[in-house]
């Protein structure tokens, strides 16, 4: 019977996650903590001149701070000062305006008394009725009334954040309104009183809305004289429908009624503009056979 020689002994080497579990500590960190149980603890001076560094440090910024809030304190007054001076200024110079346009309707009612007078009953009746398509005169009748507002704004009073309103009017808000009416008969249309000609502007500057360079604040109005199939029109409209989204999503103000017996003011004087022919341009006869089209191109 031949005897066996005993088997080595085996060898287990630990995998990845054993040796993460038993030495968890990077090396590089362990080296460091050597180095400085090494050293020896922290001396006093070295202790003492941390603190030190930290308590400067701590002092000088609550210096520059306190700085900061007495220049903010000093300078309000005079920010505030200016302001008021702005605001009195524009107050102001709104009220010298409305003199004026007061002024303007009183004479241009005293012009329309006075031509009236020197023309026919024909021809005074074909006037009155220009002025009131054109936007010059005033008209009255029944109609509609759209009001839009902003929402509510959500901005925070001391950090601002959450300013962006979505639910704000736009200009082109009150343009697509002003369209929409035009679209469904309207005869005569004003915003907030400013009547709407046929060279009007709705624009932005800033955050204000100016109709014919006259700022107009909301809520807004628009009012408009036509048939009574106009309200129901403008019910169907895309305008409308987009201002009943805007208004269920973000909060907008939005509302149609009709309205019985409304006056609309007539239009400030446009300044028209008439095309002249150059004195130098020389006419070209029918006749001469060159072609309107220089290059013999066509589109």
């Amino acid at each position: 019977m031949s005897r066996t020689e005993p088997e080595p002994a085996r060898s287990y080497a630990p995998d990845f996650l054993t040796e993460l579990f038993r030495n968890p500590l990077d090396p590089g960190y362990h080296d460091a903590a050597e180095h400085r149980r090494s050293q020896g603890p922290i001396r006093g001076w070295r202790r003492g001149t941390i603190r030190a560094v930290s308590l400067v440090t701590l002092v000088a910024l609550g210096f520059l701070l306190a700085v900061a809030y007495r220049q903010t304190l000093a300078e309000e007054p005079s920010r505030r000062q200016a302001r008021a001076g702005l605001v009195a200024q524009i107050k102001q110079r709104e009220v010298e305006t409305d003199a004026l346009a007061r002024r303007a309707e009183g004479l241009r009612a005293e012009v329309a008394r006075q031509r009236d007078a020197a023309l026919t009953g024909s021809d005074a009746a074909r006037l009155r009725d220009l002025e009131a398509i054109t936007g010059l005169g005033r008209v009255r009748g029944d109609g509609v009334v759209v009001r839009v507002a902003d929402a509510s704004s959500k901005a925070d009073a001391v950090t601002g954040a959450g300013g962006t309103n979505l639910g704000r009017v736009l200009d082109s808000d009150l343009q697509n309104i002003a369209n929409a009416l035009w679209s469904a008969g309207a005869e005569a249309i004003a915003i907030n009183g400013q009547r709407l000609t046929a060279t009007s502007t709705i624009r932005a500057a800033g955050s204000a809305i100016l109709v014919d360079f006259r700022p107009v604040s909301g809520p807004y109005e628009v009012s408009a004289i036509g048939p009574d199939e106009m309200e129901r029109r403008f019910r169907d409209s895309a305008a409308a429908r987009l201002l009943r989204s805007v208004a269920a999503s973000h909060g907008m103000s939005f509302g149609v009624r009709k309205a019985d017996d409304l006056t609309l003011p007539s239009a400030s004087e446009a300044h028209l503009r008439y095309a002249q022919p150059s004195p130098k341009a020389t006419p070209t006869p029918s006749g001469s056979g060159a072609s309107p089209n220089p290059s013999g191109g066509g589109r």
